[in-house]
């Protein structure tokens, strides 16, 4: 396993508690904008007049925290994008304190690393990263279905799986039927949206917040790190389509053998795609550096 895995993973383990576990897992149930974060740090301000200072400034920080969470979760912040304190906070309308501790508490998450002058990176994944992510996700999730299948599936949980089926099939069918060979950017990105909600559904699903955690975090890690998805043809979406209907009905069967094996095979599908658009981005970026580089010899040639 990679440094990153083994330096990053242990520190949610052992550091965070269930509740602040569990605030952070729905943070991909939310939806919070600049605008948000600013009234609701005004407002929790001018609470702490009568109230605590302390309350206050952790109010302002969770927001945060949960603003950029969510921005890297949607893939608005890319790897290698810098985050200014300074920025941020003339853009969200607030001080840099509270600023300061979101972004520290992502860094410690292994989502950013600090630079310098009061800013962070969205930090670049090795090929060797997404293969380890992908192993403990694998290994979460299917230890995950096992032990929801083995004792029950909520029918409340349930039907928000169905729920997520339906809004995905119901695109399947429109793609059909207006001709449509690939997603586009929009359809890709509702339907990641879509994808994270029914596999964080599975896993919430055994009421266990670290784990809930830890899994939420690899999937963000690979979403915003991995190369941008191209947008899935309907052929491919169909399978994905199969795949999630199989694993929910095994779930909810009890089939806890079934649904692990049909849950891994998706993962490792998965993974197999994420690494074929990992080596494409390398391929590219080789060609373009190259370019790059034969354009700066030839300008310095005409030069001489």
């Amino acid at each position: 396993m990679s440094n990153f895995l083994r330096l990053r993973l242990p520190m949610v383990i052992l550091s965070a508690d269930c509740r602040q576990i569990y605030c952070v897992i729905q943070v991909s149930e939310l939806s919070y904008t600049a605008q948000n974060i600013a009234m609701g740090v005004t407002t929790q301000m001018k609470v702490a007049k009568n109230g605590s200072q302390t309350s206050a400034s952790t109010s302002a920080k969770d927001r945060i925290y949960s603003y950029l969470y969510q921005q890297l979760s949607s893939g608005a912040l890319p790897a290698g994008h810098v985050i200014s304190e300074l920025q941020l906070s003339r853009t969200l309308g607030t001080s840099r304190s509270p600023i300061r501790e979101a972004i520290g508490q992502l860094v410690s998450e292994g989502l950013l690393e600090q630079a310098p002058n009061r800013s962070a990176v969205v930090v670049n994944l090795s090929r060797e990263d997404i293969v380890d992510l992908f192993e403990v996700r694998e290994a979460l999730e299917i230890y995950a279905v096992r032990k929801v299948a083995g004792r029950g599936l909520h029918p409340t949980n349930h039907a928000q799986l169905k729920e997520c089926l339906d809004i995905t099939q119901a695109m399947i069918v429109k793609m059909k039927a207006d001709g449509q060979r690939a997603m586009t950017d929009e359809q890709m990105a509702e339907f990641t949206r879509i994808d994270h909600r029914l596999h964080a559904l599975l896993v919430i699903s055994t009421q266990n917040a670290r784990m809930q955690k830890i899994v939420s975090d690899t999937r963000v890690l690979v979403r915003i790190f991995a190369m941008r998805h191209r947008g899935h043809d309907v052929g491919v979406f169909d399978k994905i389509q199969r795949q999630h209907v199989a694993i929910v009905q095994a779930v909810a069967k009890g089939k806890s053998e079934e649904a692990a094996r049909l849950l891994s095979e998706h993962i490792k599908t998965s993974l197999q795609e994420r690494l074929e658009e990992f080596d494409l981005w390398k391929r590219e970026r080789a060609v373009l550096s190259h370019s790059l580089e034969m354009a700066e010899l030839i300008g310095q040639g005409a030069q001489g």
